[in-house]
């Protein structure tokens, strides 16, 4: 494996997987006489952002009247700029 000229080198998957490191996890760097040694920080994973934002929307979906769940992202967009009357106007022009 290749060092960059950044200092950057890629963790095998297999051993990422084993250490319980994923993307947004923090880790610490020593040395053990000439060894690097790479220690995971802190309990665990720190939540990935794509996850938190991923659960951010399905707490509103849960939320959303009966009125709203059966439009698309789009017609909702329009409802909130208040481009439309209503999710109902907004409804009649899906197709």
């Amino acid at each position: 494996m290749q060092i960059s000229e950044k200092g950057q080198v890629t963790i095998p998957k297999h051993i990422r997987i084993a250490a319980g490191v994923a993307p947004g996890s923090e880790v610490s760097f020593s040395l053990e006489g000439s060894k690097i040694v790479i220690t995971p920080v802190g309990t665990g994973v720190k939540d990935d952002r794509r996850a938190k934002l991923r659960a951010a929307a399905a707490r509103v979906q849960a939320s959303l009247k009966g009125e709203f769940k059966q439009l698309g992202a789009d017609e909702i967009m329009t409802f909130l700029r208040g481009d439309e009357a209503g999710p109902k106007s907004a409804a009649r022009g899906r197709r």
